[in-house]
């Protein structure tokens, strides 16, 4: 059982994680993360160094406007990173909480809300030593009632995990599974890859049919919305996001592993773009501007069945200058 010294002490860590206060959250780090201990996160947090700042700058804020905060576990897999050799657990579903205080500019509903997250750690020596947290801020935004762009092409709303549900994979899979969805990940990759070099701004459905179900699940961020079916993935998001978005270029991840029927990776950045006009609903931009993303993955047989996705939009936007947290204060939420 080659993953389950990590994975035990993750999950470990989750456990005291959700026992923590805003005033011990930075003790609870300590007692599992190593001095030099890197965090990344999506804007405006982005990267910080060490249990106390992560704590002051990410975990505290939160604690203090998502109350009673759970973690809603949909897929827990581990495995070692194809990029560099690392152990790594990921973890993927909601945080679960009252949002009793403003965060971020969002006002607080007193209400249930569901923060979407997807928690990569690397384990070395018994200790977390980096950690890529992503979690989708502007489906917060939406919840509340103060979703900041113009309608999106697909459906937001609460996503499920596994259709099959039996994504928790606490003991080790079958590890010749894992390979047949990498080895399935990495074509699907690498024909998209191709159609990028080749400067196409379209994607043959035939492409994807290689790799994916004709009903496949894509569950993208608030922004963009979740897609049902090649073609309608193709309307709702891919087509969108390919004619809309030029200059792409793959830039690689930090980290990308399979175990059993689930894959996963996430950049820093995955690629580049420049917004051309009508991506997300807005007008061209002059910059070139990078995208972090996560993507998680089911495979069932020999095609990809689901994949959810997050992305930073708020950076991606940032970088071209919107800010959507500092407009949304500005405008709604003015003391």
């Amino acid at each position: 059982m080659k993953y389950q010294t990590s994975k035990n002490l993750v999950r470990d860590y989750f456990d005291a994680m959700e026992n923590a206060t805003p005033d011990t959250v930075a003790d609870v780090l300590k007692s599992y993360v190593t001095d030099d201990y890197h965090w990344r996160g999506v804007y405006p947090f982005r990267e910080q160094f060490g249990a106390d700042t992560v704590a002051d700058v990410f975990w505290q804020p939160l604690m203090n406007g998502l109350r009673h905060i759970q973690r809603r576990q949909d897929i827990f897999i581990a495995g070692t990173s194809e990029v560099s050799g690392d152990e790594w657990v990921m973890s993927m579903g909601n945080f679960m909480g009252l949002f009793d205080a403003d965060w971020l500019g969002i006002r607080h509903t007193r209400k249930m809300a569901n923060l979407r997250y997807a928690e990569f750690n690397r384990v070395e020596n018994g200790k977390i030593t980096h950690t890529g947290l992503f979690i989708d801020i502007m489906g917060l935004m939406t919840q509340a009632g103060m979703y900041p762009l113009p309608p999106s092409t697909g459906a937001y709303f609460n996503y499920p995990g596994p259709r099959t549900h039996d994504g928790l994979l606490y003991e080790d899979a079958d590890p010749a599974e894992g390979v047949k969805t990498q080895d399935l990940v990495n074509r699907m990759v690498q024909d998209l890859s191709d159609l990028n070099e080749s400067g196409s701004m379209t994607c043959p459905p035939e492409i994807l049919e290689k790799t994916w179900s004709p009903r496949m699940i894509w569950y993208g961020p608030a922004g963009i919305g979740a897609s049902y079916t090649i073609p309608r993935y193709q309307e709702q998001h891919q087509l969108p996001f390919r004619n809309n978005l030029d200059d792409k270029k793959f830039k690689g991840h930090v980290c990308r592993f399979a175990e059993g029927n689930f894959a996963c990776f996430f950049g820093w950045p995955n690629l580049s773009n420049r917004a051309i006009g009508g991506f997300l609903g807005l007008p061209a931009g002059k910059e070139s501007a990078v995208m972090q993303v996560v993507d998680v993955y089911r495979r069932e047989g020999d095609l990809l069945a689901e994949n959810w996705v997050l992305i930073d939009i708020p950076y991606w936007l940032k970088q071209q200058g919107l800010d959507v947290f500092a407009r949304t204060e500005q405008i709604l939420n003015k003391k």
